[in-house]
């Protein structure tokens, strides 16, 4: 579901007008919303404990700092060509990773349960990359709808699910 918001949050930018672009980022949140779960199924109990210890700030400033930086460039009016892409570079390695540090977690789990993981974590990336291009189509059509005040909408939502993720950790 955060993939998801996330996507809805993208689609508000300008730069997700090309299908390539649409399959990158739909791609690269399945990929590792599929791939984490296999990492934490290998790596162990002692990197999940240390890992589960920070993994809600790293996603908390990870998502916050590109909803204030979309926040930013929607209310200073930025020339679309100098926004930020989400679907290109650094940002989309950050959207994916801070998108789906729990499912390292998950991974983790589901070793100790006993539980094989390769048709889960196929299922979950596939689902994702399926839900991130429906959320990338509602943010486009929202941002056709209100404009750039939906690229604002689209900056907050990323910094309340940074918020969700780092509450739902702490209480």
């Amino acid at each position: 579901m955060d993939a998801f918001a996330v996507s809805i949050s993208a689609g508000t930018t300008p730069h997700l007008r090309s299908h390539w672009a649409k399959f990158r980022i739909s791609f690269h949140f399945g990929l590792f919303q599929g791939l984490l779960p296999i990492l934490g199924w290998f790596i162990g109990q002692r990197v999940v404990h240390i890992i589960s210890e920070i993994d809600h700030w790293i996603a908390f400033i990870l998502l916050s700092s590109i909803g204030i930086k979309m926040i930013y460039e929607a209310w200073k009016n930025v020339h679309p060509s100098l926004k930020s892409n989400p679907s290109k570079g650094s940002q989309l390695l950050l959207l994916s990773f801070a998108t789906s540090i729990d499912a390292f977690v998950v991974g983790f789990s589901l070793a100790l349960l006993n539980i094989d993981i390769w048709i889960p974590s196929a299922v979950i990336g596939v689902i994702t990359a399926l839900m991130s291009l429906i959320g990338i189509r509602i943010g486009q059509v929202f941002n056709q709808l209100l404009g750039r005040r939906m690229e604002m909408v689209g900056g907050i939502i990323l910094i309340l699910i940074g918020l969700r993720v780092l509450g739902s950790h702490l209480l």
